[in-house]
């Protein structure tokens, strides 16, 4: 509504002239049009009144005004300025205080500070406080004569308030973070390292964090940063009683907050030996409590006294809450951890049959990140005739479920194994065995028979990773092992068959067999941890027990994979007094029409890690003719042998040894023959050759001199 004009304009300023203005009820009707006001009528119709405290007499005098500011009745206030306690909290009271301090150690004549008080009805306003100091002749501060006012709307969209609202923000913001860093922490190490981590207590708005656990009527602390030299030894484990602010709260069940350390050692006087490593500053003792249980406690501290607001209390208290429901999520992750690891440790072999010329070792290690299990396993079998059988797979999943196939896929294989068979028909029963299964699982697998006498390995391979073998002179060979599908979905899929490949293991060489977990970490592609297992392995030290710890550690532990890890290392020892000197064996089966191009991809292979250089081609041709000739004009397979011999000049020794006492013969073929040029190509390329026998059969060798 627009009000009239209260006058000719030239009579001078009204507000109320040209605005538009409404008509309001008044709440001070005992004030009439023309009637005088007085001064302390004028200061309570704008919510003011006037104190008047002296300093040496210690009373404060409060104005009918002032008293309404401070919403108190005339029998509620005594003239101690101590009982607006009842209006004032400890932390505004501290406000306060803190103005009037500064303002006596600066010899201020006058100070102010806005503050709020607690209202009858428990609500909270704004209030401002200006006050004039009065001092004597020789500047002794001795009277303070002032005002009080309500502020709420002055402060409305003041930058206080503003502060005020940044600070609930910041305090939302660090319950958020907290919350989010321990939703992602599982075990109790998680826990503890989202605590103590870096700039972990800043979430807490604090300089320093102590955390204990209840276990069996003790308290057991165990994990604490920001203190100096951390908790004493001898306060780690205590009982659970009053006597120790954490063991307090948790027993008490109820939140300690304490202003200074002063009130800390005077409430707990068993910390005054230790009062050094206490910060100087407040403190709070919060009980954890988990679905009606008290499961530990959480001490904060801070370098600079305070005492807390309600709004700290209360984050203190919804940080508790938190870091309550995270510790006991761990703790029953930890129990579930220990049974499951417990479980898959007990299907495991407890220990490995003694080797006769070798040397074997294991490790094993679960996942070092999430809740479940793997089926990785790894078996050592001693088998008929003095060979060895060694087995590396992993059933599909990371759950008891898995871990209980493997349970069961381990103990059938192991009895294929034991009771003769080759290695394909060891695969190929364990495949049908676990298609039998009532499971939806399907397992990756290696199998090696090896001869640790002659070195001759036996490998079948189902949807694994091959073996690698490392020489005496340390060079690193993954061999080309054809493999079938994984154990359970090559008998559902009608193809359980499982082709074997001959490699040889020289006396110092060292066979690795392993599942995927110690090559493959997320977001990276397997051809590079497969590049960091050559290496490591390459430059790692000679001591098997060593080289499987750094493998272990360096591999898998270190980057933290999610994923289980079985690793077993075999060592063929060598002969007494033999030097050992680098060298490729290589079998081909007759029947095997791939075999041949095999052989040809890992001499070549070798000859590029001997820096072989121009030979290379030569031997790999010559090679081809021998095996063909082997395969052609035999009825058994070839043994293929390549070894790098000392001495110089460096030579390159080739043999192909078969079953047959046919010895070969020369020929010489027409121009449009087809065939019969193969020993014309040997005696072209090689340096020597020539032909001598072996047991129920020959060999065939060559050699080629290193440029």
């Amino acid at each position: 509504m627009t009000a009239p004009p209260a006058g000719p304009p030239d009579e001078g300023y009204d507000p109320r002239a040209d605005r538009n203005w409404r008509r309001v009820e008044e709440d001070a009707p005992g004030v009439s049009r023309h009637e005088p006001v007085g001064l302390r009528r004028r200061l309570a119709l704008n919510r003011m009144g006037t104190f008047d405290w002296d300093l040496d007499q210690g009373c404060m005098d409060l104005d009918p005004g002032a008293m309404d500011v401070f919403d108190l009745l005339p029998g509620e206030f005594d003239g101690a300025p101590m009982s607006l306690i009842v209006r004032v909290p400890p932390e505004e009271g501290l406000r306060l205080d803190e103005a009037l301090s500064q303002a006596l150690q600066d010899g201020h004549a006058s100070y102010g500070a806005y503050f709020r008080i607690r209202c009858r009805d428990g609500s909270r306003r704004w209030t401002h406080c200006q006050g004039r100091i009065l001092h004597d002749p020789d500047g002794v501060p001795y009277r303070v004569i002032g005002i009080v006012r309500e502020a709420t709307g002055e402060l409305a969209d003041s930058a206080l308030l503003r502060s005020l609202q940044q600070e609930s923000q910041r305090q939302t913001v660090m319950v958020q973070q907290t919350t989010a860093a321990l939703a992602r922490a599982l075990s109790m190490a998680d826990v503890t390292r989202v605590l103590t981590g870096a700039r972990s207590t800043r979430r807490f708005g604090a300089e320093g964090l102590i955390l204990g656990l209840v276990e069996n009527d003790r308290f057991r602390i165990i994990a604490a940063t920001g203190l100096r030299g951390g908790p004493p030894p001898e306060l780690n484990t205590a009982r659970l009683d009053d006597t120790l602010p954490l063991s307090d709260a948790a027993r008490s069940q109820q939140p300690v907050f304490l202003s200074t350390r002063g009130e800390l050692i005077a409430r707990y006087p068993r910390l005054r030996p230790y009062t050094d490593a206490i910060p100087p500053g407040s403190s709070a003792f919060l009980p954890l409590i988990a679905q009606d249980t008290v499961i530990g406690g959480l001490g904060l501290f801070n370098a600079e006294p305070a005492v807390q607001s309600s709004e700290a209390r209360n984050l203190a208290l919804a940080l508790a809450g938190v870091v309550a429901q995270s510790v006991q999520r761990a703790t029953l992750f930890d129990q579930e951890r220990e049974f499951a690891t417990g479980l898959q440790a007990t299907m495991l072999p407890r220990r490995l049959p003694p080797l006769a010329g070798g040397a074997v070792t294991v490790r094993y290690h679960p996942a070092s990140v999430g809740r479940d299990i793997g089926g990785d396993w790894y078996d050592v079998i001693a088998l008929p005739r003095g060979l060895t059988g060694l087995v590396v797979g992993d059933v599909q999943g990371h759950d008891t479920h898995a871990a209980a196939v493997m349970g069961q896929l381990r103990i059938a294989l192991r009895a294929y194994a034991s009771e003769g068979h080759t290695p394909e028909t060891v695969l190929v029963r364990a495949s049908r065995f676990l298609a039998e299964l009532d499971t939806e699982r399907f397992a990756t697998c290696t199998y090696v028979q090896a001869d640790l006498e002659s070195g001759a390995l036996h490998v079948a391979r189902a949807g694994h990773l091959g073996p690698l073998i490392s020489t005496a002179a340390r060079h690193i060979d993954w061999p080309e092992v054809r493999g079938g599908l994984p154990l359970g979905l090559a008998t559902a899929f009608g193809h359980d068959h499982f082709p074997e490949t001959q490699l040889f293991l020289e006396p110092g060489s060292t066979l690795l067999l392993c599942t995927d977990g110690l090559v493959e970490q997320p977001g990276e592609d397997i051809s590079a941890g497969i590049d960091a297992l050559s290496a490591a392995v390459r430059t790692g030290p000679s001591d098997l027990e060593a080289l499987a710890d750094r493998l272990s550690d360096h591999l898998w532990a270190e980057p933290g994979s999610e994923d289980d890890m079985a690793l077993l290392l075999l060592h063929r020892l060598p002969a007494p007094g033999a030097a050992a000197t680098p060298r490729l064996r290589l079998h081909v089966h007759q029947a095997d029409p791939s075999g041949a191009s095999e052989v040809r991809s890992a001499v070549r292979r070798t000859l590029d890690q001997w820096r072989a250089g121009g030979i290379m081609h030569d031997v790999e041709v010559v090679a081809s003719e021998l095996i063909a000739n082997a395969l052609t004009h035999t009825e058994s397979g070839a043994l293929v042998s390549v070894e790098l011999l000392p001495g110089a000049p460096r030579r390159i020794r080739l043999e192909v040894e078969d079953r047959s006492s046919q010895w070969p013969r020369r020929r010489s073929p027409g121009e449009t023959a087809t065939s019969g040029r193969g020993l014309m190509l040997v005696e072209a390329l090689a340096d020597r050759w020539g032909a001598e026998p072996r047991g129920a059969g020959k060999a065939l060798w060559c050699e080629f001199v290193v440029p």
